[in-house]
């Protein structure tokens, strides 16, 4: 499945390559923006999938101004596992889309005031956010009870760039795959972004009276390699690599083998 009809941020992670050879399994492990914009196509496409658990890393309120829409059936879990530390620009986006101006403009000058680049604020969730991103890893190593046995698990935050990318290229990097390969797919959410997406959250934000900066562009709709190589970088010194960071929160020597056993066969 290359696309869900009203999403602009998805795709498979498998045929990531790997460091020893070799790629990530298809099927296993999708990323995304949010789902609030499904059309009807885009919900038949989900179903048509083997996803069975769709994480949102979106605060409360996020979800509450734009739910998630999914298919009646197949059964899909919703899994909320919020990372507050990469919600403000997130926040923005969903207070203009809801219509919230005021809202928003305070969000978006806060987010520029705080986050003095893309790359701090992935250190920053990094830092706060190891048991969240254990517990994700769990859900991804081993389908949830109930669940089918080959059921693919899904990931997003509102643009599907900065927390759902950071959580992405810690899970890939803890698997072995290359390194090279990881940023690219990181990078890669730009280009997906751009355009109509991209466009409507940058005229939405022109409606506030805020200035098109480039530390705004990134902020909202950018995803520069060096961002996540800072962020790899941070997590390379202080706990020796992406699976060291994720030891460190709580993942078990058993379940990081199966989630390497999941994601690489």
């Amino acid at each position: 499945m290359a696309s869900l009809d009203g999403s602009f941020n998805f795709r498979d992670t498998g045929g990531t390559p790997l460091a020893d050879g070799g790629v990530t399994r298809a099927g296993v492990l999708y990323r995304s923006d949010a789902l609030s914009g499904l059309t009807p196509r885009g919900m038949e496409q989900l179903a048509a999938t083997d996803i069975r658990v769709v994480v949102d890393l979106r605060t409360p309120i996020e979800l509450q101004m734009a739910p998630d829409r999914l298919p009646v059936a197949p059964a899909i879990r919703l899994v909320e596992l919020a990372l507050p530390e990469g919600a403000l620009i997130g926040l923005a986006q969903e207070a203009m889309q809801a219509g919230d101006l005021t809202s928003a403009a305070a969000a978006v000058q806060q987010a520029l005031l705080e986050l003095p680049t893309l790359g701090a604020s992935y250190v920053s969730m990094l830092a706060q956010g190891a048991v969240a991103f254990v517990r994700l890893a769990r859900l991804v190593a081993a389908p949830m009870h109930g669940s089918p046995a080959n059921s693919a698990v899904l990931v997003h935050c509102t643009a599907g760039k900065d927390r759902t990318g950071v959580a992405i290229a810690l899970l890939l990097d803890a698997v072995g795959a290359d390194r090279s390969a990881v940023i690219v797919d990181y990078a890669s959410s730009e280009a997906n972004l751009a355009g109509a997406w991209a466009d409507g959250m940058f005229a939405m934000i022109a409606m506030l009276g805020v200035p098109r900066a480039p530390a705004l562009e990134e902020l909202v709709a950018g995803t520069p390699a060096a961002a996540i190589i800072e962020a790899l970088t941070w997590v390379d010194r202080e706990h020796g690599g992406a699976a060291g960071y994720l030891r460190s929160g709580g993942l078990t020597v058993e379940e990081l083998a199966a989630l390497r056993a999941r994601l690489t066969g």
